[in-house]
């Protein structure tokens, strides 16, 4: 690639390598370089480096040097650390606001006056070692070093370190802080630093400002004020010692200076009027926005308590109303109920002056019957027309209403007696079933007295989870209901009542299974073994000298009756069942030999008959969980 031909009033003239640029042919000829402007370049506007500074910066002809003779023989130049760089080169006023070139003109301005040579011409002594032209020498070197001169201006002994006083602060806040702040400014790392404003800075002005020196980042460093200088160590190992405690010095001193801006900060936003008054109208501002919430809060709790109000006015007046209407209907009911009583005084009054409108005593009789069940059975109005027909007509009135009333009767015994078993629903044609009430047999008292047995007292719906128990495991007949809570308490109280000596339900349903038990046991013939027969039906035979067991003609063993299981067999039992789990082999005849008096087929009957209870148990509670 060729060397670039670039335009005079190319963009790149201006702009720093760190942007792009490309090479583009132009007409066939030399390639040219062109800056790719980038979107966001246009909207920034920026002020190159320095140039703000330049501005600022004091003319070197405009400055007046100074050239106190007395005070450079006084220094010494082995002590030249300690000595005042500015006024040794005559300018103490300036100090860091002294540019380059100022440094650089007070310094020549020097050697040509002080240099040895030139005194020397003149006459005067020169002691080579100890001459004080040395310490302007090293005064130049420091301030003329930018690093050096940073060094030496972060602990310039001129620099007013205090904080201000009380006093100063009420005298004039703005004041005060405004020279302190100022001060400090010149050891921030941003070049823009906000000013502390006046009374009438606006909050985003006055946050900002704290904002910014509560996080001021200042590059003041104390490497000048080092007790060992590294340079001087013999090796590595000594300079690398010497280096650390140089660090560890200057960071102390860093955490110092840091909390001396804090403090600083501190100092003025405590005292700060416009702080004070934000503070002011924040509180107020929330004061304002809780007294509103409370008003919000107190007028919906009354509009609240309004609508209560009125609910319950409008429930009493209800309620009134409705006593009202009940009173109404009472007092009609009262009225009615004396008329009615009247009009059947007058009847009867009426039917005994005429002796009842009877020929005899049995007609008597039989008409004083039926004065009394139409007194019981005719309204008030037909017993008011029925009065006036008594008295207009006389018997035959009493007759033809002695007639009605025994065809009602009539009527009402033959609607009676010819009850039809079935009735049409007229909803939907579906014959509708006369369901009988079911029927205490036997079973159904056993299956009672287990379920109360397993179902104790304190079970949810107690009495719901025995019916079901028993509608589950009980048989019903055709056209029966289902038993329900109130038959299954009234039958079990009724069961509890029977042996008054006892007051137990389940040794009364003992007693009446055992009865049973004996009715259905048949009698067992015992034979000889030598007379054995196949066409027997039942024969005792004797294996191994056990006792004979009863068997039928086809082979099959005969049960026994069982033996009840006693408590402490069923403990036994059960902590059998957890010391060997199912995974135990030949579990049954472990659990057996745990078990006297028990059979490995005993105990296998027992847990089966255990599992078949409790899942009889959870499916009668379900049963009365899902209603």
């Amino acid at each position: 690639m060729g060397e670039a031909k670039v335009a005079k009033n190319n963009i790149c003239n201006a702009i720093a390598l760190r942007y792009r640029f490309v090479f583009e042919n132009v007409g066939g000829g030399e390639p040219e370089l062109k800056f790719l402007q980038h979107p966001l370049i246009a909207l920034i506007v920026t002020i190159p480096k320095g140039k703000q500074d330049k501005e600022d910066e004091i003319a070197p002809e405009s400055v007046e040097y100074e050239d106190d003779v007395e005070y450079l023989r006084s220094l010494d130049p082995k002590e030249w650390k300690s000595q005042d760089h500015y006024k040794v080169l005559g300018i103490p006023n300036l100090r860091f606001k002294a540019s380059e070139d100022i440094i650089k003109t007070a310094y020549r301005k020097k050697v040509l006056k002080h240099h040895p040579d030139k005194r020397k011409a003149l006459g005067e002594e020169i002691k080579t070692d100890d001459d004080y032209f040395t310490c302007i020498t090293m005064a130049y070197e420091t301030l003329g070093n930018v690093s050096r001169r940073k060094a030496y201006d972060s602990v310039d002994p001129h620099f007013d370190n205090n904080l201000p006083s009380g006093s100063d602060i009420k005298k004039d806040f703005y004041k005060t802080f405004t020279y302190y702040f100022d001060l400090n400014t010149r050891w921030s790392e941003r070049r823009v630093v906000p000013k502390l404003g006046d009374a009438t800075s606006s909050r985003a002005d006055v946050e900002h400002f704290y904002s910014f020196w509560y996080d001021f980042k200042s590059w003041r460093e104390y490497s000048y004020e080092d007790e060992e200088d590294k340079d001087k160590c013999q090796d590595r190992d000594e300079r690398r010692y010497v280096d650390k405690l140089n660090k560890a010095e200057r960071l102390r001193k860093k955490k110092e200076e840091m909390s001396r801006i804090r403090q600083l900060v501190d100092l003025a936003y405590n005292n700060d009027p416009r702080i004070d008054k934000f503070k002011q109208d924040d509180k107020e501002r929330k004061m304002a926005a809780k007294r509103a919430k409370q008003s919000a809060a107190q007028a919906k709790k009354e509009e609240e308590e309004r609508i209560l109000r009125e609910a319950q006015l409008a429930k009493e007046q209800a309620e009134a109303a409705e006593r009202a209407r009940i009173e109404a209907k009472r007092q009609e009911r009262e009225v009615q109920k004396k008329a009615l009583k009247k009009e059947r005084k007058i009847l009867r009054d009426i039917c005994k002056a005429n002796n009842y409108y009877a020929d005899n005593a049995d007609q008597n009789l039989a008409h004083m019957t039926a004065i009394e069940s139409m007194c019981e059975r005719l309204s008030l109005s037909e017993l008011e027309d029925l009065n006036a027909n008594l008295k207009n007509n006389g018997k035959s009135a009493f007759s033809k209403a002695f007639k009605d009333n025994q065809a009602s009767l009539d009527k009402e015994r033959l609607e009676d007696l010819n009850v039809p078993k079935q009735k049409i629903n007229t909803e939907n044609n579906v014959p509708a079933v006369v369901m009988i009430a079911p029927e205490w047999n036997e079973d159904n008292i056993q299956l009672l007295v287990k379920a109360v047995n397993l179902f104790p007292a304190g079970t949810n719906q107690r009495w719901e989870v025995v019916a079901n128990f028993i509608n589950q495991h009980g048989v019903l007949s055709q056209n029966t209901s289902k038993f329900n809570a109130k038959m299954v308490l009234a039958k079990a109280k009724d069961l509890q009542n029977t042996d008054f000596s006892k007051h137990n339900l389940k040794e009364a349903a003992n007693k009446q299974a055992f009865d049973n038990f004996k009715k259905d046991k048949k009698p067992v013939l015992n034979i000889d073994e030598s007379g054995i027969s196949k066409k027997l039906d039942e024969v005792n035979i004797t294996e191994n000298g056990e006792k004979p067991k009863k068997v039928t003609s086809n082979g099959d063993l005969k049960p026994k009756a069982e033996t009840p299981w006693t408590t402490s067999e069923q403990q036994l039992l059960e902590q059998a069942l957890k010391t060997y789990p199912a995974s135990t082999a030949e579990r049954w005849d472990r659990i057996a030999e745990c078990i006297p008096n028990r059979t490995k087929k005993d105990c296998m009957k027992r847990y089966k008959d255990l599992v078949e209870t409790i899942k009889a148990k959870k499916a009668a509670q379900a049963t009365v969980t899902t209603k």
